[in-house]
């Protein structure tokens, strides 16, 4: 066999498939990284639009603050039982890897307006908690009417102190 056939050899495959699986490996952890701080920037930005819309509610239906997040959203004729102050999407209780609630205060409103489930005059609490800690996200996050956001490292669901997040949890800056 004096003619040289053209091609790769089994070997000169072999080192360039375990190239390019070194090279995934390097740089899928941190596709996961991002993914997972691009999906707590989503959570701290729902928040913050969570805090305005509870706001604009107590302001705008004299209603005090919402009893629930399905108030702040909905589709349809504008009222206090269907704000939509808030997307579909997040006044679903989910979006970008976190499941979001609102607890309402405890002292409710005495005279709601008519037609509207009674709201709550001493505030209330958003937390935004991962599906999947370490997947979808790894921090979890609390505000109140206070407006100031504050996050747990482990990921763990907030528990809140009545109406305001726990001071054990750490100031987001």
């Amino acid at each position: 066999m004096s003619k040289r056939e053209k091609g790769f050899s089994l070997i000169e495959l072999l080192i360039v498939v375990a190239i390019i699986l070194i090279i995934a490996a390097i740089a899928i952890p941190n596709l996961l990284r991002s993914r997972m701080a691009a999906n707590e920037a989503s959570a701290v930005g729902s928040i913050r639009t969570m805090n305005t819309a509870a706001v604009m509610f107590n302001s705008t239906y004299g209603d005090g603050f919402p009893p629930t997040l399905a108030v702040l959203g909905g589709t349809g004729v504008v009222s206090c039982q269907n704000a939509e102050l808030l997307d579909e999407v997040v006044s679903s209780g989910q979006k970008s890897g976190f499941n979001f609630n609102l607890i309402p205060g405890q002292v409710a409103v005495v005279a709601a307006p008519a037609g509207c489930t009674p709201g709550f005059t001493d505030g209330y609490v958003v937390t935004a908690v991962p599906m999947t800690v370490g997947t979808t996200g790894q921090r979890s996050f609390c505000s109140d009417a206070s407006g100031v956001i504050t996050f747990d490292p482990t990921g763990a669901p907030p528990a809140p102190a009545g109406v305001l997040c726990s001071a054990n949890l750490n100031p987001l800056q």
